[in-house]
């Protein structure tokens, strides 16, 4: 596959302006762990190589396991995850599918039972922010990088 173009470079404040939401989000209080589970699978959902690499890489780095990482596309049938997790796993899944979910209101009563109104918003926004870089990703084909296994002699 090939880069269709380099977005950061073509259009350096918009990125900046969608990086600066990144930040904020960050710093909204929603766990790390959260943010990083959230981002995968919205990008799982999407099918976005580039950003389930990136995502899998820094839940790794904030010390997600392994396991809850690869189960993480089978969350339902998993004793992993938390009921708040699962809630805004639930939430996730209904936000990035809106089209055919028109996000319900029993997945919305999930989310309220375990997040403040403030955190269902925050959370509702980094819902949307990783599937606009889903989106500028796929789009643009962009190319996560590969990494090459070792040979053994």
């Amino acid at each position: 596959m090939k880069p269709r173009m380099n977005f950061y470079q073509a259009a350096p404040e918009t990125i900046k302006a969608l990086t600066a939401l990144e930040t904020h989000i960050q710093s909204t209080g929603l766990e790390k762990s959260l943010i990083e589970l959230v981002k995968i699978r919205a990008s799982q959902i999407n099918g976005c190589a580039f950003c389930i690499n990136m995502h899998t890489e820094d839940a790794r780095k904030r010390g997600e396991t392994e396991q809850r990482i690869y189960l993480l596309n089978a969350w339902r049938e998993s004793p992993l995850y938390t009921d708040r997790e699962r809630a805004a796993l639930a939430w996730t899944e209904s936000v990035t599918l809106i089209s055919e979910t028109h996000a319900p209101d029993d997945v919305y009563e999930q989310v309220r039972a375990q997040f403040s109104e403030e955190e269902t918003v925050n959370l509702t926004t980094l819902i949307g922010a990783i599937n606009a870089w889903n989106r500028i990703a796929i789009a643009f084909r962009a190319v996560h990088p590969v990494k090459v296994k070792a040979s053994v002699a």
